[in-house]
């Protein structure tokens, strides 16, 4: 999820079923452009970097450049590559402020790659008739009252118009918020549990961005609808859905669907969240929240080998017919967003178009992307630490690092702009 972000309900696991939990909570993230890349604020972090850690022999420039971003304030962090090289895995930084040593086979809040997911089921059932992308919303969901003007097509591209229930940022750079994800209040609520009724009711009572179809404004309130939909059309919840259209197909052991569950199962580093409040700068360890408020637009658990699964048998035609892969990987006249995936052109020495998907939740910031041939596919996850991103010393360094990361794993030789520019979604 990343201006703001997602949530979900039932615990769904695959392999791993994590226990009940009656307390809820919620995780949000504002979006703010610097160089180039759109970094949540709550990619907060700031400690001393560590040794790269990794799988396999080489990539001593990769090693090298994760290695810094830790230096440059990220607290942890790992990442899985598929190349002309072969496969490789490795971390850096540290599992918690207190020490410890980040796991390359992790899981971490995935964010808004959880909505990679969901459209991927919303195309599956396009593709067995009982949706059609071009149908109103409201003739599937008529008790929320939506203008019948918004189609799926504009809730999974993002041109809906809906109010994001997560906060809207405006070009002043204030927020106007929602549901409440920042500072002491997220810190008061991050237990809470909300339905999707209640996220989508938050986002009907302000007004419209603007006209259905005529712009571009990424929503969460979007896929929570998509949720509902994939309710309404199977008769079972969106996660039952993709863990029995996706989750089990795909053999992902690692990934799970959290509900009102507030845990994150082993290993697993710990993502903080900081703030100030008129004060010193308050750290917080965000790594048990209930995600429930980011239900189907950004509740998954996941690891880098399950993504790396997942967009790759999406990308080879496992999950979609060419038909509908060729529909969600158009993209939008407004922005480069396709049906719940982000489209990249890194340009000709990076490896030209990728899509996929990032994500962000307090503490997390999570990357995943290929190639459409699949010949390159990258994920990683960071944690933030103790760090303050509102200090722009801070945050030019991180960001400055988080590119070289990128531009080592994408690019044959460094471009003119070492900037990539990855769009990062909540």
């Amino acid at each position: 999820m990343w201006p703001v972000s997602v949530a979900g309900q039932y615990p769904l696991a695959s392999g791993d079923r994590p226990p009940r939990d009656t307390k809820g909570s919620l995780m949000g993230v504002s979006r703010r452009k610097i160089g180039g890349v759109l970094l949540a604020a709550t990619l907060a972090v700031g400690l001393t970097g560590g040794t790269a850690n990794a799988t396999g022999d080489g990539r001593n420039d990769l090693r090298q450049a994760m290695s810094s971003l830790t230096e440059a304030g990220i607290a942890g962090v790992q990442l899985r590559i598929h190349d002309e090289q072969g496969d490789w895995t490795g971390s850096a930084g540290v599992r918690e402020l207190s020490g410890g040593r980040v796991a390359t086979n992790g899981r971490f809040r995935v964010g808004s790659i959880t909505k990679s997911f969901v459209s991927t089921v919303v195309l599956q059932l396009v593709r067995e008739g009982k949706v059609v992308l071009d149908r109103p919303v409201a003739d599937y969901l008529p008790q929320y009252g939506f203008d019948p003007r918004i189609t799926v097509r504009m809730l999974l591209r993002h041109e809906s118009g809906l109010f994001n229930y997560t906060g809207e940022g405006h070009p002043d750079g204030t927020v106007e918020p929602g549901i409440p994800l920042f500072g002491p209040d997220f810190v008061a609520n991050r237990f809470r549990s909300y339905t999707p009724d209640e996220l989508i009711a938050v986002s009907l009572s302000k007004p419209a961005r603007f006209a259905p179809g005529t712009s571009w404004s990424y929503s969460n309130t979007n896929y929570i609808v998509a949720g509902q939909l994939i309710r309404k059309v199977t008769g079972t919840p969106w996660e039952f859905q993709v863990r029995r259209r996706v989750i089990e197909p795909l053999g992902l052991r690692g990934t799970v669907i959290p509900g009102n569950w507030a845990g994150l199962p082993d290993p697993h580093a710990h993502g903080y969240y900081t703030y100030r409040d008129g004060g010193p700068l308050t750290v917080v360890d965000a790594t048990r929240v209930n995600p429930s408020w980011a239900n189907s637009a950004g509740q998954i658990i996941s690891t880098t080998r399950d993504l790396d699964t997942f967009v790759s048998a999406l990308a080879g035609g496992r999950l979609l017919p060419p038909d509908l892969l060729a529909q969600m990987t158009a993209s939008s006249q407004f922005a480069p967003y396709g049906l719940g995936l982000e489209l990249l052109d890194a340009g000709p020495t990076c490896g030209g178009v990728h899509f996929g998907h990032t994500g962000g939740l307090h503490g997390f910031q999570s990357f995943m992307f290929t190639t459409p041939d699949r010949s390159t596919r990258i994920e990683m996850s960071l944690t933030s630490g103790n760090a303050d991103l509102d200090d722009p010393a801070v945050a030019a360094r991180v960001i400055e690092a988080l590119n070289n990361v990128l531009l080592t794993a994408f690019c044959d030789s460094p471009p003119a702009d070492r900037t990539l520019g990855v769009p990062l979604a909540a």
